[in-house]
């Protein structure tokens, strides 16, 4: 009988282990949960108004709140495609529109106005890194009331017309902040936290740069008649321009103003109202330039 108990322990000392090699190991059936590893639309495309270029390829994705990319080799292989068509087609400039969750409305986006510019902007750099010009680019934003961010960045071609909309660059030395910083109709310069560290930057190369001058333009929805609203623009950038003064701004600054002449957005749609359209073209614009030589 003690020979069979023996025996016995014997036996378990090696089942046990042997069955944990199998479950474990071999089925992967122990520990936690599996991590269920989410995978990306493949419905990324690069387009020419109606005309598709490339096709099939995976959305960019974003961590939340996170403004630069996690990149995988399949949006390598897409910019690298991008980057060649637009070598070999010189005339074409390109929109590149960043969107951001309604839940990331307040998160930090550096000196862009919101994270969907500054998601835009972060392509944009990789495409430069590519050889792409960098004023073949323009930037457009939307911010999607979901909880999931399926296009979080969309490529668009376009043939450059003069009578075509405004097309903003957003850059450090050519930026553009939307009514966000004014009360509707008012000329009081507000600036949120983003506008804030905007200008404390350009402040900080404008003492290291006193041969630059900053040019201040505004700019308005078309509400209203285009006198008043050209009056509206020059006085939201003369605003603009006296809250830099009072950050020690010792550079030449120029105000100016476009009124409604240049949207960037449809102010209506098929005779609708275009909130959405009116609210980015209240808008006012930096633009950092070497002084010319008289």
């Amino acid at each position: 009988m003690r020979g069979f108990f023996i025996g016995f322990l014997i036996l378990l000392a090696y089942a046990i282990p042997a069955r944990w090699y199998f479950v474990c190991e071999l089925r992967h059936h122990c520990g936690d949960e599996p991590v269920v590893v989410a995978t990306r639309p493949m419905t990324l495309s690069l387009k020419d108004g109606d005309k598709t270029i490339l096709q099939g390829y995976e959305q960019f994705g974003f961590a939340p709140n996170a403004v630069q990319p996690d990149l995988s080799a399949n949006n390598q292989a897409f910019l690298a495609k991008v980057a060649e068509y637009l070598k070999a087609n010189p005339d074409k400039n390109i929109t590149l529109t960043g969107r951001y969750l309604e839940s990331e409305r307040t998160a930090k986006s550096g000196i862009f106005e919101n994270l969907g510019i500054a998601r835009a902007a972060a392509v944009e750099q990789l495409l430069v890194k590519l050889g792409v010009d960098e004023k073949r680019f323009s930037i457009d934003y939307q911010m999607v009331a979901d909880v999931v961010l399926d296009e979080p960045i969309s490529f668009d071609l376009y043939l450059p017309k003069p009578d075509d909309y405004d097309r903003p660059v957003y850059s450090f030395k050519d930026n553009t902040f939307s009514d966000a910083n004014f009360a509707f109709g008012s000329d009081e310069f507000k600036p949120g936290e983003q506008c804030i560290l905007y200008a404390d930057s350009v402040k900080t190369f404008l003492d290291a740069n006193p041969t630059m001058v900053l040019t201040i333009t505004g700019h308005t929805d078309s509400i209203g008649a285009e006198k008043i609203n050209l009056n509206l623009g020059l006085r939201r950038a003369k605003n603009a321009a006296a809250y830099f003064r009072e950050l020690g701004v010792k550079s030449k600054i120029v105000p100016t103003t476009r009124g409604e002449e240049l949207p960037i957005a449809p102010n209506s749609i098929g005779g609708n109202d275009n909130p959405e359209g009116r609210q980015k073209n209240r808008r006012v614009n930096f633009k950092i330039e070497e002084i010319p030589v008289q």
